[in-house]
């Protein structure tokens, strides 16, 4: 501590720079091949999607050289599968394609048109059962290993599906479908479908759980055939169930915690089966801090798996042939990596980054929770200001981070953004307002009919306290937020005038009008359920639509904007950017050329965080 350097809060050097955000890989998923002898892997790498494969002890090496792997049903995800020594993947176009893992080039095995998302290939390895969606319509469908065969529509009907999943005898498969309003944690149904003698014929359908109050993720079929898994949402917390196909018995394994993410993309996993069918391996999520556990499917005892120093695990895939469980993994002091996990110890596979700055010099977040207006506890994750060079008196600035959906959740895992801002002198808090997800169903619906108030308020009852425990110098606060969250930063500089300093709005809802009949098909009754109906609610989108306020807009605020967005498309911000020109507001506006809802271009990211550092020591430091 003697040695430090005094310097000004937000001024200390950083070695996280914006070319250090810019050149991070990002980890999608991770698979075992169907023999358990070989893992494959989605990295992004600027704005491509890139297939690693690894087998053994062996150096990874790239599996696509000019393809960009992207799903895009919906918010994407389910980008590929592997099984009998292939990958099956979805190029950015939309279809499917087969590549082998050993050498020769990739061949579509789907036509050109819709997209396809969760491939996964029959037990035989000879059919494949994917997510399709074109022109609005979405299906289960199906299409041969080698392409031969125009594709069929398998399952068809309802609005969405997710999660397809072939049972282990190959005459069976299972599947998650729901229909608008709902999103897919509110209310879903988990079918069981027998197929016909001839696989492409009609489905015989049978529904084992799930309603329009129930939400079901995740159905697995045990490896041996007897048992059907899944978590449900019944009342306040999730449950760990397996279902019996024989004998319908029904166990609960797990109860009364949080076990299932918030569906916004397909294919994602928090569980699998051991391959004795003896087995479950899952995370728990202790309000954003997970921890991976065993449970015996025979007697229900459970026991606590060793993670070594990671706290948040993504994508948990269990070897066919041993208990070695592959996950991407990390904590606030360890960036991402591709791992696997066995009794003898934990192997790192690829890391996301060079990890040239140590473990020492990251901010690690302690829980902090506050009382909302109307007495509910409101949660967060603060990250204190944190540099081995540097200290300064007093207290520091701060940046009140709000997520977006508005359903999800900030975790204890690596978080480069907070970093980015730690390290300058920034004091950071992640928010989970009301209507996040990982503190119960209640929690997580309390948003409903109050968007854009609720989270306002919490975004200001964060920087209170902060600033009521000395965290936080009150005249040093900004607000920064994405997608819903940009919406949030708009109506809190509108509806809470001068508690921040500034706002960063990042691909922001600024018309809640526009949106319902602009956004893309997964989202556009969304609206319904966070604002209300039309027109019978329209006085609420009136109310908190930001462009129609904007003119009460005083702080500084910088406003970036993907050209490509098809969730918030571009006039969104565009139309907002018009009143804080006309109304004479410091602002700047940045569009970033072939970006959609988020940054993946290496440039794109530099060019943000410069921008961002840029605007902050023009109107918050200075």
């Amino acid at each position: 501590m003697t040695n430090k350097q005094n310097a000004p809060f937000g001024f200390w050097k950083s070695s996280f720079t914006p070319s250090t955000m810019g050149g991070q890989l990002r980890f999608s998923d991770v698979l075992w091949d169907s023999d358990g002898q070989r893992l494959v892997w989605l990295e992004g790498r600027s704005g491509r999607g890139v297939l690693v494969c690894r087998e053994g002890t062996n150096a990874p090496y790239d599996l696509n050289d000019e393809h960009n792997v992207r799903a895009g049903v919906g918010y994407g995800g389910g980008d590929f599968t592997v099984s009998h020594g292939y990958v099956v993947y979805v190029e950015k176009s939309g279809r499917l394609f087969r590549q082998s893992l050993n050498s020769g080039p990739a061949g579509a095995i789907t036509p050109a048109f819709g997209h396809a998302g969760s491939p996964v290939v029959s037990p035989d390895g000879e059919w494949v059962l994917y997510v399709h969606s074109y022109e609005r319509t979405d299906v289960l469908a199906l299409t041969n290993l080698d392409g031969v065969k125009w594709p069929v529509n398998l399952v068809s009907g309802s609005d969405f599906y997710m999660q397809p999943a072939w049972h282990p005898d190959g005459g069976r498969i299972a599947w998650i479908e729901w229909d608008q309003p709902n999103m897919p944690w509110d209310g879903t149904r988990l079918k069981l479908g027998r197929l016909s003698e001839s696989v492409t014929g009609a489905v015989e359908e049978t529904l084992i759980t799930g309603n329009e109050e129930t939400s079901v993720f995740q159905p697995e079929f045990s490896p041996y055939g007897e048992w059907l898994s899944y978590i449900t949402t019944e009342d306040e917390w999730d449950e760990l169930i397996i279902h019996n196909l024989k004998s319908n018995e029904r166990v609960v394994l797990d109860k009364d915690t949080t076990l299932a993410e918030p569906a916004w993309i397909q294919g994602i996993r928090v569980y699998g089966w051991g391959p004795d069918s003896k087995e479950i391996y899952y995370q728990r999520n202790d309000q954003g801090t997970g921890t991976l556990w065993q449970v015996n499917t025979g007697t229900g005892e459970r026991s606590k798996v060793e993670t070594g120093p990671y706290s948040w695990l993504q994508q948990i895939s269990v070897s066919p042939s041993d208990n070695a469980i592959v996950c991407t993994a990390s904590s606030p002091a360890v960036p991402d990596r591709v791992i696997t996990i066995e009794s003898s110890g934990i192997t790192i596979h690829r890391r996301s980054s060079s990890e040239q700055v140590s473990a020492s010099e990251m901010s690690i977040p302690d829980p902090l929770s506050w009382e909302a207006p109307d007495g509910t506890r409101v949660y967060g994750l603060y990250y204190p200001p944190h540099n081995s060079r540097y200290s300064c008196e007093g207290a520091p600035p701060a940046m009140i981070a709000i997520h977006g959906g508005p359903t999800g959740q900030r975790t204890a895992n690596y978080s480069g953004e907070a970093a980015f801002y730690t390290s300058r002198g920034y004091a950071f808090l992640d928010v989970n307002y009301r209507g996040s997800t990982g503190y119960g169903r209640s929690y997580m619906v309390a948003l409903r009919g109050h968007w854009g108030a609720y989270d306002a308020e919490d975004a200001v009852g964060g920087a209170q306290a902060l600033i009521d425990q000395g965290l936080a110098d009150p005249d040093r606060i900004v607000i920064k937020g994405g997608s819903a969250g940009g919406y949030t930063v708009l109506n809190a500089l509108i509806h809470h005038p001068g508690v921040f300093k500034a706002g960063l709005c990042l691909y922001g809802v600024t018309n809640l009008f526009t949106l319902a009949t602009e956004t893309h098909k997964f989202e556009e009754k969304y609206l319904d359920l966070m604002v209300g109906t039309l027109p019978e609610h329209g006085d609420r989108y009136q109310a908190w639509s930001p462009i129609f306020h904007a003119d009460k807009i005083r702080d500084p605020i910088a406003v970036f904007q993907g050209t490509e967005d098809q969730v918030v498309p571009p006039g969104q911000a565009e139309s907002i950017v018009s009143v804080l020109h006309r109304n004479g507001v410091p602002h700047i506006y940045r569009r970033y050329e072939g970006e959609g809802h988020g940054w993946r271009k290496t440039s794109t990211i530099e060019s943000f965080y410069e921008d961002v550092d840029t605007f902050l020591k023009q109107y918050v430091l200075i």
